[in-house]
Order: structure tokens, then sequence, then C-alpha cells
């Protein structure tokens, strides 16, 4: 407590002290909306082809189900999602107790990160994944261990040599995030079985139900292996829910009642619940999302492999190409209204990443890449 002087004005200004780990953080950023690419270039028309979002936009049941539920906003939503547990959980055929609903998966690896990593502490992850791990990570006083990936691949086996006492959990995207690729059934199950019981492994499945791969893991089938994992996945990609934020993990009793403990009351609300509910209904819908994807992964490779450029084959609803300078052919697409997302922030300035969109998104992307290689 400080002393008044004469005029009043001698006690010394002291101010919160901001911990420097949170000023190391590099903030993530999302790709561009297309409102704010149109107002910035004067343009309309715009389609954006950066954010992995489903190009066919929500299913007829879910605008059905929004709109019903509309009148209810009023209300606060159900705090324990009971109808939506119960729903998933018997599609999943686990036990509802072992599902904890997010706002978004990215809520969910927050609070993995914040119950299970302190200061000092190290979480391993590939140097290419999902930038949310590392950043969660520093944000909780811990050290991202970032294991050098093989030929765009999680090196599956490297990580596993990279746990050691002070590791905590291990992040894993099957498929990845930029990439588009994964590991295999053999590789998994010997990293599995090599982790020990008392290190969390989260497997984010953000976009399984794109896979087409014949030895593709689901993680469900492990839950009972390793007492420490917790598989993500999110209404985000092929369910077309991406602005409700909606995100699901699936694991221990134990974890994820201590999880509903940790998260925010309500941090689902109420119509993402109603939506998710009747897109779990919805298998026209979801299977025309897997098309979607499908075709997207054909057209762009016979596009690529015409103009020449390497790319990385995908087993999501994106693709990783090879362009020379990732800012610079972003920003020439993005002046002739097509947004895609450029990869510098993971290490990769010469390529970019880009969503299939619909067969007509897709055709228009293909002309404007096309145009802007041929002035370079």
């Amino acid at each position: 407590m400080c002393g008044l002087g004469v005029n009043g004005l001698d006690c010394m200004v002291v101010k919160p002290v901001i911990p420097q780990r949170i000023l190391d953080l590099q903030p993530y950023k999302p790709g561009k909306p297309i409102e704010e690419v149109e107002r910035e270039l004067g343009l309309g028309d715009s389609i954006k082809l950066a954010s992995n979002e489903n190009a066919l936009g929500p299913s007829a049941a879910v605008i059905s189900a929004l709109r019903e539920a509309a009148e209810g906003v009023h209300r606060y939503p159900d705090g324990g999602a009971f109808e939506l547990t119960s729903r998933l959980a018997a599609r999943l055929s686990v036990d509802g107790r072992r599902i904890v609903f997010g706002n978004g998966s990215n809520e969910l690896i927050e609070l993995l990160v914040r119950m299970f990593a302190e200061e000092g502490s190290e979480v391993v992850m590939s140097e290419d994944a999902f930038l949310i791990y590392s950043l969660v990570s520093q944000a909780a006083g811990a050290t991202p261990v970032r294991v050098k990936a093989r030929e765009f691949r999680h090196d599956v086996a490297a990580m596993g040599d990279a746990v050691g006492e002070k590791t905590r959990l291990v992040f894993l995207a099957n498929p990845n995030n930029p990439t588009g690729t994964i590991f295999e059934r053999d590789a998994w199950e010997a990293f599995l079985a090599r982790v020990p019981h008392d290190v969390v492994v989260v497997v984010d499945e953000a976009y399984c139900e794109y896979v087409e791969h014949p030895e593709y893991p689901d993680a469900l089938d492990y839950i009972d292996r390793h007492p420490g994992l917790v598989v993500l996945r999110t209404f985000s990609k092929v369910y077309g829910l991406a602005g409700l934020r909606l995100g699901y993990g699936v694991g221990s009793v134990e974890i994820m009642e201590a999880m509903s403990r940790l998260r925010q009351p309500f941090n689902v609300n109420l119509l993402a619940q109603v939506a998710a509910i009747a897109a779990l209904d919805d298998e026209d819908y979801l299977e025309a999302g897997r098309a979607l994807a499908r075709e997207g992964r054909r057209c762009f490779a016979e596009a690529f492999e015409r103009l020449g450029l390497d790319y990385v084959p995908s087993q999501a609803n994106f693709m990783l190409v090879e362009v020379g300078d990732g800012a610079a052919v972003t920003d020439a697409l993005m002046r002739r209204g097509v947004i895609v997302r450029p990869m510098g922030a993971y290490g990769f300035p010469s390529m970019i990443r880009v969503t299939f969109g619909t067969p007509e998104e897709n055709e228009r992307f293909v002309d404007a890449l096309s145009a802007v290689m041929g002035e370079r």
C-alpha cells in the first residue's frame, strides 16, 4: 500500500505483468472471410476455399430443425446435451458417459492441455500439425516437442521416441491438417503399445469421415487399449456445421467426467445441439459430402498434374500443392475472387492449401490458378 505525497500523486503506478509465454504466442490466423476480402479488394462473387468447410452448406434437415428451434433461443441450452449425447452414443456404440461436447474440438484441445500439462512439462506433436496444439501448450507453460514429419506424414515411430519423463500429452491428427495425410494401422498399433499409460494420447479425427484408405485405423476401436486415449471429432467438416462450433471427445469415463468439471456451463449452444441431432440422421447428406471430397481429389489431382505442380495426395477434403511462392499466389488468387490458404505458418512457404468446393467452384479455382501460374 503506497502513501500519498503532498499533491497525492506520488504513488508508483503498478501494472499487471503479462507472462512472457503469452507474449511469445503467435496468434492463430484463420482463413479470411469472404466479406473481408470483398471489402478490402472491392470484389463481388468471391469463393472461399481456405478453411476446409463443407461446400454443400448445411443440409435441408438441419435448416428445418434450426427454424423450428429458433423460437426457443431465449432459454438456456441443455447443459449436459442429453439428447445429443444419447443419439451420438448409440451411433458410435459407446457409453454416453465417455462423450464430452465442446465449443468446437478446439475447446476440447484446450481443456485437455489445461488438465494434464503444467509449466515445465512437454507435449509431443508433429511439426506440421494443427497449430492450435502448439499454441495451447505454450499458453499453459508446457513445451511443445515438434517431431519432424516424413514425406508430409506424421513419423509415428519418431513421435514415440520423443515421449519422455516430462511428456504429459501426445497429439496426433489423422488425417492431418494441413497435409491431408494419414498414418496407417500397423504404425499406430506399434505406437500405442509403447506409450506409457500415464501419457494422454489425443487423436484428432476431424476429417475421418472423408477417409477411404483401407489401412486407416479408427481410433475409437482402441479406446479400451490405453487408459489415456482420447479421440476428438467434429461436426464442422463433413456435417457442415462449422459456424455453430460443435466438437466432441470420446475417452475413458474418468477423463471425460474430469473434462466436464472443467468446461464452461452451457458451452454448447441450443442451436448447435439441435442441428447436430438433425445432421446425424441425414445419411444422404453425409454421403453427398464424401462424394464431393472424392470428386475434388480427382479434379485437383488432374489439374495439378496438367499444370506440372507437385501436390500431396489427400484423404481429407483439401489438398496441399506446390506453387513456388505461396503468399504471392494466394494474393493473386484472392484478387481474382478465389480465397485459399498460404502455408508459411506451417513451414511450407512455397505451398497453398485449397479446400474442395462444388464442381463450379473447383473449376473456377483451377482456371484462376492456371492464369496465375501462367503469369509467373
